[in-house]
């Protein structure tokens, strides 16, 4: 897979398109998975496809179908860039251990810039403001990209006009 992966991403290379994932599907189903600054359209998917089909004809990658699409909503965090991409944006993370026997958090996502903490020997810092009681002020739960098991983004859809 990983060889898919840097193949499909050197041939993305060059383009405003950001590969998120490639994935070998049951019956011979590849699905990569793209995005974009501003979203992914339909003929990002048109293009992004009439480009893999050729080029994983020329390298033997053996498939019956390929479907590409967006992350979706719910996109995955996987890298330090799509964390700075996304600062600002609310997430959900998911400890590798737990504080206070809670492992789960969703929040707003702050840059190391916004989080006092002190140096850390495993990356950047990046703090996720959690929501707060009325009256209350926000706190802020630091953490590492070695501290996270999985992250996504995780938007509040408002589908009927109503706040949450």
């Amino acid at each position: 897979m990983a060889d898919i992966f840097s193949l499909t991403q050197e041939a993305l290379a060059g383009t405003d398109i950001e590969l998120v994932d490639v994935e070998r599907a049951p019956q011979g189903l590849l699905r990569v998975t793209i995005d974009r600054i501003g979203g992914v359209r339909i003929e990002d998917c048109e293009q992004v496809s009439r480009q893999l089909s050729r080029v994983f004809e020329v390298e033997n990658i053996d498939y019956k179908r390929l479907e590409v699409g967006s992350p979706g909503t719910d996109r995955p965090l996987r890298n330090e860039a799509e964390f700075l991409r996304f600062v600002g944006e609310r997430v959900e993370i998911r400890l590798r251990e737990a504080i206070e026997s809670r492992k789960v958090f969703a929040g707003i996502l702050r840059s190391s810039d916004d989080v006092v903490v002190p140096d850390s020997d495993n990356g950047p810092v990046f703090g996720l403001e959690l929501e707060a009681a009325k009256g209350e002020e926000p706190q802020v739960l630091s953490f590492t990209l070695a501290d996270i098991e999985r992250a996504k983004l995780d938007p509040i859809l408002d589908f009927k006009g109503k706040k949450r």
